[in-house]
């Protein structure tokens, strides 16, 4: 069975809750007096669909690649797939994730939100994935480490990271270009560590800061219609490339979990790849965009679950992995079991993303936890 390193590996090997890949949804306004206190163009309380399409759409492609990662080494056109929407479907998501946290500025009722939207998340969803895997694999010398993010929740540790360093790309003068340089030095350096999986989230800054620094209008852009003309022979030729490439090129290029040297390349390739990768992501995130629809569709609700498909879908893949399907029924591996995959897949994450899904795991996912917090004075506004 091919194991890709970026889904069945921990996190060295690949959707926040105000903008997440997967998981986000936007940031909910402050309480009342501090939405007062902040009168610019604040937060509206209304949803914008075609964000919630997006991420919708976007959360769907990471769960149908991570089904196709144990299946597909046989088929080059599998591959080619994989490698085409791996290429953009989480920096997609990590741009949005960007573009949702332009508003954070570190004010206390932000600190709570990302304590509760992606801290509590993280640390529980870690205990879950390491528990179960002690469980369903026997493997009691699992350990549970808050420091080594497993399978899925690295994007929640880089997320945290993230945002917090928001405000200070905003006082940058060219801030994408900074990002870039740090992910090329990430890519030529293998003494990181596989602490908070820095490597990754080095390598996968570039697109968080991209979304900083976006615009409304830059969105209105991409959906106009020569756009999305423009994406159809985009994505073909893209497509075309990706099969060309698949046989011979190293996938863990992908994951930007490792440097250069580490896989087994000059320091000076990792500079050339974390770039070209980059700029092949944002035209396909771009033409990814540009067909998203902007109008309420059935589908427009359940992107403010995406962070409980993101989750959620990792553990069937756990199960399936741990349960040794992919290899008891080898007819997955045929063009007809893929196709069942694909759908089983998507089927299984859009579930995850609904309503009454959201409610039952909003206990982890968007804890209240007032409890767990002083009130500052500043958020209880003038006496009367």
């Amino acid at each position: 069975m091919f194991h890709a390193p970026n889904g069945f590996s921990r996190a060295p090997l690949p959707q926040a809750r105000e903008s997440e890949p997967v998981p986000t949804t936007q940031e909910s306004a402050a309480p009342a007096v501090a939405a007062a206190a902040e009168k610019a163009p604040a937060k509206s309380t209304s949803r914008d669909a075609y964000f919630d399409n997006a991420k919708y759409l976007a959360i769907v492609l990471v769960a149908i690649a991570h089904a196709w990662e144990p299946v597909m080494d046989g088929s080059r056109a599998s591959r080619a797939l994989y490698l085409l929407v791996y290429t953009f479907h989480m920096p997609a998501f990590i741009l949005i994730s960007g573009y949702f946290s332009r508003s954070y500025t570190g004010r206390p009722d932000q600190l709570r939100r990302l304590l509760t939207g992606i801290a509590v998340p993280y640390v529980v969803f870690e205990v879950v994935y390491s528990l179960f895997r002690r469980w369903a694999q026997h493997a009691p010398e699992q350990p549970i480490s808050l420091l080594d993010p497993f399978y899925l929740t690295w994007f929640l540790a880089a997320l945290f990271i993230w945002r917090l360093t928001a405000p200070l790309w905003r006082l940058i003068r060219w801030p994408v270009p900074v990002a870039l340089a740090l992910a090329s030095l990430a890519a030529l350096t293998p003494n990181i560590g596989a602490d908070l999986n820095l490597q990754r989230v080095l390598q996968f800054l570039p697109f968080f800061v991209l979304g900083l620094s976006l615009k409304p209008e830059h969105f209105q852009l991409v959906r106009r219609r020569e756009v999305r003309l423009l994406a159809l022979p985009l994505f073909a030729g893209a497509g075309a490339f990706a099969y060309w490439a698949s046989p011979r090129m190293n996938f863990s290029w992908l994951y930007r979990s490792s440097s250069a040297q580490e896989l087994g390349e000059p320091w000076w390739v990792g500079v050339v790849m974390t770039l070209a990768f980059f700029g092949c992501a944002a035209l396909l995130t771009a033409g990814f965009l540009a067909w998203v629809p902007g109008r309420r569709t059935w589908f427009t609700v359940l992107g403010a679950g995406t962070i409980c498909g993101y989750l959620g879908h990792g553990l069937l893949i756990k199960a399936a992995d741990y349960g040794h399907v992919f290899e008891t029924y080898a007819w997955l591996s045929d063009p007809s079991g893929e196709i069942v995959l694909t759908l089983v897949a998507a089927a299984a994450v859009t579930l995850l993303c609904t309503p009454p899904a959201r409610r039952a795991l909003r206990f982890v996912t968007e804890p209240e936890m007032t409890w767990a917090f002083r009130r500052d004075a500043a958020e209880l506004g003038p006496r009367r």
